[in-house]
């Protein structure tokens, strides 16, 4: 056996840098997926394109953002993460970079829609999940709860200066950041993620011993990823704890970023609030969701997680509610929507990631979350699409807020009986 490397036995655990790195790669991915907000009125204006139009656009980048989740998990077992991540920021950077030039249509569905999106779903809280159970078993909740925080952190750092950019010098300043943000990224990918702890010498964060193995590489899985992952989804599928994470994921979807993330800062134009005080709201959003992802991720290591995200939800659905009434009210209401809904934006995922490995085993739990998370970006997509298309029929988005409240409500029942029996998913490709 070879001597540990120098990696091995420094004091600092090497699962914490690479959680910083998939920190600051779900960070960039973030404010990829965040850009379109900003960019959907002028962008729109400039072509000559209807709020449904535009939104198709959106929609299959956020449909292809989800379908590519449970394959990137089998690709990061078969490829391993520091190789996955870096094409998938390569894309990202790509994709924007390529559409400043772009004029038709289907030039954005396939820059925007297919590149973008493809890159998105490589670099997705499928990541962060992925990280979480292979590099740590004490304080998993905990880093599931920083890592999905990295969303918030995202808008935080890049809504502001988007929106700012975008105002003075129209919608191009919006790709041309995210694309220079995300480029930055890849060499520090390549330089510090490794794929496995064995291959720092180490066992995960929480558990004591000698490493099972120490060549570089140990933690890649041969086989075909796309069949593996295929696999994995038919076993699966045969348990009814997946349809209630699925179905739940569905609704957080289209409440959040196929809800709010598109269409807020055009709701709030609607009733006569600029665009940058908009995204200032939703960067004030972000850091209360900050707050509040981080916190369910430690709450998720200690309490039941199905009433947590009972919780959630129908906080949540709540507060969607409430919208309508706070946008054409007072300005206190935006800010005490902000404050309400960013607090669970995007918390329902510690919680999920456990409840996932709790019923289908921690080899497993991360492509099974990948196709939880690709039902999340279908009801993202669906919500995306069709509150362009209501607010281009009636005039107004009240109907999509309220339908969106009236779903995350029923998800706050369903999600009650999760993971009362658990069940192992054993398929092997």
């Amino acid at each position: 056996m070879s001597a540990p490397s120098p990696l091995s036995t420094s004091r600092l655990h090497y699962a914490w840098i690479v959680a910083a790195v998939t920190f600051a790669t779900l960070l960039v991915a973030a404010g990829a997926r965040a850009a379109p907000g900003v960019m959907l009125l002028p962008f729109g204006n400039e072509f000559q394109w209807s709020r449904a139009t535009v939104s198709s656009i959106v929609s299959i980048n956020i449909f292809l953002y989800g379908l590519i989740g449970p394959f990137a998990a089998a690709l990061y077992q078969r490829f391993g993460l520091r190789r996955s991540m870096t094409v998938a920021l390569g894309l990202i950077s790509a994709g924007y970079g390529l559409s400043m030039g772009a004029t038709q249509y289907w030039q954005f569905v396939v820059l925007w829609g297919g590149v973008v999106g493809a890159g998105s779903g490589m670099a997705a809280t499928v990541l962060g999940a992925a990280v979480a159970n292979r590099w740590f078993t004490s304080r998993r909740g905990l880093v599931m709860g920083v890592l999905t925080a990295s969303t918030a952190t995202g808008q935080l750092v890049f809504l502001p200066s988007l929106a700012t950019a975008v105002s003075e010098r129209g919608w191009r300043a919006a790709p041309l950041i995210v694309a220079l943000a995300t480029a930055a990224v890849m060499p520090v990918i390549w330089l510090l993620m490794r794929d496995d702890p064995r291959d720092v010498g180490r066992r995960p964060y929480g558990e004591e011993g000698a490493p099972d193995a120490m060549k570089m590489g140990a933690g890649i899985q041969p086989g075909n990823p796309a069949a593996r992952a295929v696999a994995v989804l038919v076993e699966a599928v045969k348990v009814r704890d997946f349809w209630l994470l699925a179905g739940s994921f569905f609704v957080c979807g289209a409440s959040t970023n196929g809800l709010i993330g598109t269409h807020l800062i055009p709701a709030a134009f609607d009733c006569g609030i600029p665009e940058v005080r908009t995204a200032g709201l939703l960067a004030l959003m972000g850091l209360f969701d900050l707050v509040g992802t981080t916190a369910s991720g430690w709450l998720s290591d200690r309490y039941n997680c199905r009433y947590l995200l009972f919780g959630y939800y129908g906080l949540r659905g709540l507060s969607l509610l409430f919208l309508p009434q706070a946008l054409v009210g007072p300005v206190a209401g935006l800010g005490l929507f902000a404050v309400f809904y960013g607090l669970d934006w995007i918390a329902t995922v510690p919680p999920t990631v456990r409840l996932t490995a709790e019923v289908f085993g921690r080899e497993k739990a991360s492509i099974v979350f990948g196709w939880v998370v690709a039902s999340h970006q279908v009801g993202a997509a669906f919500a995306a699409f069709t509150a362009g298309a209501l607010r281009t029929t009636f005039g107004s988005y009240a109907p999509a807020f309220i339908g969106a409240g009236a779903l995350c409500l029923l998800a706050a029942l369903a999600v009650l009986p999760i993971a009362r029996r658990p069940v192992a998913v054993t398929a092997t490709v």
